[in-house]
């Protein structure tokens, strides 16, 4: 029996997404294509992606855009398939969504041998090259000491790619930090606020997946996964993956992560399902 989600769900979703602000048709299209299509040969007719985000309360036109707006930085590029013209995540998108995706997952991350990956940045002339740069190495999990120095607890295999791009040029050091971890962490990272974001993720999570049913149908299963997906992958800008030895007891980052996978597997059968129908020629929709 299909079931709907309850005014009680749809009010929680939309104080969160208020909150986390709307999702955009960009977004939604990098979770979709990270979170099922990667695995579903990462392409899709346009017409389907259309279908799968109607959901989301993104309309068509805005989906459109977005792919332009995607094609035009060289994350998808334009295929032909059986059921029309679509697209195809490029090479640089698959490195991208399989780090993200390891890094949400928390899969083949390796454990913390204790020593920090620094960078040092050469002069960077110009503020929109400083911003990007800046943007760019904190999606990788660097943190900035100083104006030119940078660290994380592990080193990233896009970083070479993202300096060539800005044309800037880079020392890099594996360093042992002779004093207290803790006091480091807490001055490259903000500590205070990363918690406090992880309490509040976690309060909303628990709000919404309290309320949904046993069995809930499979385009609401996929709603309330893309809305706590689209949460959570905001932390791959905040938190790198901090090594347990270097974070406060009783941090609420494992309380929030221990959730998020557990409702993340629950509900991926059924919005799988409904990506999967989206897929078919007439999307047809069941649920």
């Amino acid at each position: 029996m299909a079931h709907r989600l309850s005014e009680t769900i749809i009010a929680s979703l939309a104080r969160w997404c208020g909150r986390l602000h709307q999702v955009n048709a960009r977004s939604a299209l990098f979770d979709v294509y990270g979170d099922h299509l990667l695995s579903r040969g990462g392409a899709a007719p346009v017409a389907a992606l259309v279908r799968i985000l109607a959901p989301l309360e993104i309309a068509g036109p805005a989906v459109r855009t977005a792919i332009s707006r995607m094609v035009r930085q060289q994350w998808l590029v334009p295929v032909v398939l059986t059921d029309g013209p679509g697209y195809r995540l490029s090479p640089r998108a698959e490195l991208r969504l399989a780090d993200a995706a390891s890094r949400i997952y928390r899969s083949g991350i390796a454990a913390w041998d204790g020593r920090w990956h620094l960078l040092v940045l050469d002069h960077v002339p110009t503020r929109a090259t400083r911003e990007r740069v800046r943007t760019g190495l904190g999606y990788l999990g660097y943190a900035q000491l100083r104006d030119d120095t940078w660290i994380s607890p592990r080193s990233s295999s896009e970083v070479d790619g993202l300096l060539s791009s800005e044309g800037v040029r880079a020392r890099r050091f594996r360093a042992d930090h002779d004093g207290d971890q803790a006091a480091l962490t807490s001055t490259a990272w903000d500590l205070d606020g990363l918690a406090l974001a992880y309490s509040r993720w976690l309060d909303e999570a628990e709000t919404i997946v309290t309320g949904l049913p046993a069995e809930p149908s499979d385009r609401d299963a996929f709603v309330v996964r893309s809305k706590l997906v689209h949460g959570w992958r905001k932390f791959l800008f905040r938190d790198p993956g901090l090594p347990h030895e270097v974070l406060p007891p009783r941090w609420p980052g494992r309380d929030a992560a221990a959730f998020f996978d557990s409702v993340a597997a629950r509900l991926l059968p059924g919005a799988g399902r409904y990506v999967d129908a989206c897929l078919r020629p007439k999307g047809e929709i069941h649920g």
